[in-house]
């Protein structure tokens, strides 16, 4: 019988997965887009639908529709095959729990979790009143999943227990803490709360942002001394930087509108989302990260963004908590290369006041009219500073004209320059020199941003092959009648396999839905072999590319030559030996 994967290879092309995500050309028997891996003016990421696969000539990224969905969407392999299983309606069997991960255990914590706080919701009178009287509609209420924790101390945690869930694994899904005194038993820690559970890309929960509710009758909250929000910590399936609320709901809104929206609170994206602009995620219960991939290899939550569109509006509230968010945000997406602009909201509002005092068409307008970020700053500069025209001169270089040093333009840069002269009456000279002096100081940041560049892209070349081959390893060391001999695979990658060690049930699910009823896997990991071998050739080319600028002229350079040499001649030996197979 086919497994899942063959049965949506099947039915799924490599060009219908990619293609509902990029704009693709015609090109010979081929199809080429730009890469959405890494920033790129022409179009060098090829699909092939004779092999079922991608590949960037610029970044080395390759794979096939289950990698690709993975890599895009930030996923893992269950993700992925989720989300494509049900675009084509292949039925997953239902995992046996003897079987199950700690992961996929951590999964079905948080999906009877959302459940158990749906269910309290639906009995409580009172907090369904407060939810429509912020506006919410029902089918609003159940679309976004919303559900209420009672201030009980333990009725969550009693919940799961009769689950079969065991202590450790309530504790490491956020749900629970233990008392300091170990003599007592674990809490819940969500008390008092309504739920708003956080989702990654497939639509799996993943965590939650809980918000203290205020007893009707006394006007006070009901669990004394708590925080007005209380998000979920880090756990093995939710990384704060690696998602953003709504986004398994904005995602094709997204793409279909060319732009997002990104604002701070639940209720202003979930009313944002009843208004019809649907393509509005948010950053409560997650945090937002200065880098498109992390050093675990985790896809940032504006780097997905990024992916969808390049074009985002922020729309914060107008204080100086807003004002502040605005300015991490926009530095954040400017510096991936993203158009930011900015919705002016009136002081003590926020989007959803503005939505269910003003309606829909208000938000529209503040969406339609918002501006870039730097005539968004330049703007509240010169009212903040009307009466001093020298401080507004200090602060447009402190504050705006690194801005507009990072733009990648130069067309764009004269532009703004021009704008800012205009509304503050300096002279383009001027401000052109000051340019100059603040480009000079962000000279080694930038530097530090194309090093940083060049080993994401290495990471998106290396880790899937890494992946892949310690999943057929791990999975091969288990078996009686094995095909592959796992400890060439142990010894290859000797210096990563403990790292991986934490995700091995997972690897092994992967390699098993692959490879069970597959004959090429002698000839995949072979292949893989070379690839990976490949890849650490190219890292280490890479190395003595930037040392021969380095020592251009001097002496070392004849040594750094030779070893360039050898290394072309070990990839050539590569190529030869994959042709002679």
């Amino acid at each position: 019988m086919n497994s899942p994967v063959q049965k949506i290879k099947e039915r799924l092309s490599i060009e219908e997965v990619v293609s509902s995500y990029l704009k693709l050309e015609k090109v010979g028997s081929s199809l080429k887009a730009r890469c959405p891996f890494h920033n790129e003016k022409t179009a060098s990421f090829f699909i092939s639908n004779d092999r079922g696969s991608y590949y960037c000539f610029g970044c080395g990224a390759k794979g096939d529709i289950f990698s690709f969905v993975e890599e895009f969407e930030g996923l893992d392999f269950k993700g992925a095959l989720k989300l494509l299983a049900e675009r084509v309606g292949v039925e997953l069997e239902n995992y046996n729990p003897e079987n199950e991960s700690e992961k996929e255990k951590l999964y079905r914590a948080m999906e009877e979790s959302t459940k158990f706080f749906e269910n309290n919701l639906v009995t409580n009178i009172d907090v369904l009143k407060y939810l429509k009287d912020r506006g919410l509609e029902d089918k609003t209420i159940k679309n976004f999943r919303i559900g209420f924790a009672k201030a009980d101390w333990r009725e969550l945690y009693n919940y799961l227990k009769t689950k079969n869930f065991t202590d450790h694994e309530i504790e490491l899904a956020g749900l629970a803490k233990k008392p300091d005194d170990k003599s007592k038993a674990m809490y819940d820690r969500f008390r008092g709360r309504i739920m708003f559970p956080i989702s990654d890309s497939s639509g799996r929960v993943i965590a939650f942002s809980g918000r203290i509710f205020e007893d009707p009758s006394t006007g006070s909250g009901q669990v004394k001394d708590q925080a007005k929000y209380l998000n979920s910590p880090e756990t093995p399936i939710f990384s704060k930087s690696a998602v953003l609320y709504g986004l398994d709901k904005a995602k094709d809104s997204i793409r279909k509108n060319n732009f997002s929206i990104l604002v701070e609170g639940q209720f202003d994206l979930i009313l944002s989302h009843q208004a019809g602009f649907r393509n509005t995620v948010a950053t409560s219960g997650t945090a937002l990260s200065d880098s498109t991939i992390s050093k675990e290899n985790v896809v940032s939550n504006l780097g997905l963004i990024r992916r969808l569109s390049g074009n985002i509006v922020l729309a914060f509230d107008a204080d100086r908590a807003g004002y502040n968010a605005i300015n991490r945000a926009s530095k954040i997406a400017l510096s991936f290369g993203m158009d930011v602009k900015v919705a002016e909201i009136a002081e003590g509002i926020d989007p959803a006041d503005l939505i269910s005092k003003n309606g829909k068409e208000a938000w529209h307008e503040a969406i339609k009219n918002s501006k870039h970020i730097i005539e968004f700053l330049l703007n509240k500069t010169l009212k903040d500073f009307a009466n001093d025209t020298r401080k507004a001169g200090r602060e447009i270089k402190d504050k705006i004209l690194p801005y507009v040093s990072s733009l990648e333009s130069s067309i764009e840069k004269a532009h703004f320059i021009k704008i800012i002269s205009n509304k503050s009456g300096i002279l383009e000279n001027a401000l052109l020199e000051d340019l100059k002096k603040v480009e000079v100081l962000e000279k080694n940041e930038k530097k530090d941003i194309e090093i940083a560049k060049v080993n994401v892209e290495k990471k998106l070349r290396k880790d899937p092959i890494e992946r892949r081959l310690l999943g057929i390893a791990f999975w091969q060391e288990g078996k009686k009648n094995q095909k592959i001999d796992p400890l060439v695979i142990f010894e290859k990658l000797k210096k990563v396999k403990d790292f991986y060690e934490q995700v091995k049930d997972d690897l092994i699910y992967e390699a098993e839905e692959f490879y069970s009823n597959d004959e090429n896997l002698e000839r995949d990991v072979k292949e893989m072999l070379f690839n990976l071998e490949e890849e650490y050739l190219n890292e280490e080319l890479i190395k003595y590319m930037l040392e021969l600028e380095r020592y251009k002229g001097q002496s070392q350079e004849i040594e750094i030559l030779k070893k360039i040499n050898e290394i072309n001649k070990q990839k050539e030996n590569i190529k030869n030996s994959r042709q002679n197979k």
